[in-house]
């Protein structure tokens, strides 16, 4: 009797996690519905984003402007200075003030560098159309970060590059993202998203990292499909 009551028990325990669980297609399904469809995403062709850079006690003025999947460029003022950084068609320039180890002048984005930004003229993230990007995702399982549920995939783009990235396991919206380069370990987490022209972007986000500290960013403007010069992104000629 006690071994039909157990088995009896775990039949209906594997029932049950089998109707809780979820493949790593659905989870994705869902956070691409969250953020608003694919069809909203897929009608984002530019972006531009302003935020207010806090570092250091410094308040660092910031406006990115994407062509998604083709350019961006990332424009600070430090100090008085400007900085700029700009991919096009998978090449990278830069400009860095004297005050950071620069000429001031344009200069050419060290091949490292130039391969963690590439990523960024993906502004919906390695999950979104992951199988057609060539990216591999594998659910890790379901954990709880900062005392909520969340989903833990591991993302690893065609080009070899990983990180770790935590769904809430309520809205399917990416609350945190941790990734390793060079040696170094990071995390950005991701709150308060809000919806511009039915897609949801999160406002802010706050970067830590064992050298640079703590960077929190918050987000003044989005602008979805405003014209841009594709001048913008042209490395200047002297």
């Amino acid at each position: 009797m006690k071994t039909n009551k157990l088995i009896a028990l775990l039949t209906a325990t594997c029932i049950s996690v089998g109707s809780y669980a979820q493949t790593v297609d659905e989870i994705v399904a869902k956070h691409v519905a969250a953020l608003g469809g694919m069809d909203k995403i897929k009608a984002v062709n530019t972006l531009v984003t302003e935020r207010s850079l806090a570092v250091q006690g410094m308040e660092i003025p910031t406006k990115t402007t994407i062509v998604v999947g083709k350019s961006v460029r990332t424009e600070s003022t430090v100090m008085g200075n400007t900085m700029i950084q700009v991919v096009d068609d998978a090449k990278g320039w830069m400009v860095r003030p004297t005050m950071m180890g620069g000429t001031g002048e344009p200069e050419d984005m060290p091949a490292a560098q130039l391969k963690q930004q590439l990523s960024s003229v993906d502004p919906f993230g390695g999950l979104v159309n992951y199988k057609e990007k060539g990216n591999q995702v594998e659910l890790v399982g379901k954990e709880k970060v900062d005392k909520k549920d969340v989903y833990h995939l591991k993302v690893t783009s065609k080009e070899g590059m990983s990180m770790d990235e935590f769904l809430d396991a309520n809205t399917y919206l990416i609350s945190k993202i941790k990734v390793s380069m060079d040696g170094q370990d990071g995390e950005i987490d991701f709150t308060d998203y809000k919806e511009v022209d039915g897609v949801k972007f999160p406002n802010s986000m706050e970067i830590t990292n064992p050298q640079a500290g703590t960077i929190s960013f918050l987000t003044n403007k989005i602008v979805v499909n405003a014209p841009v010069d594709a001048n913008l992104f042209k490395r200047p000629v002297k």
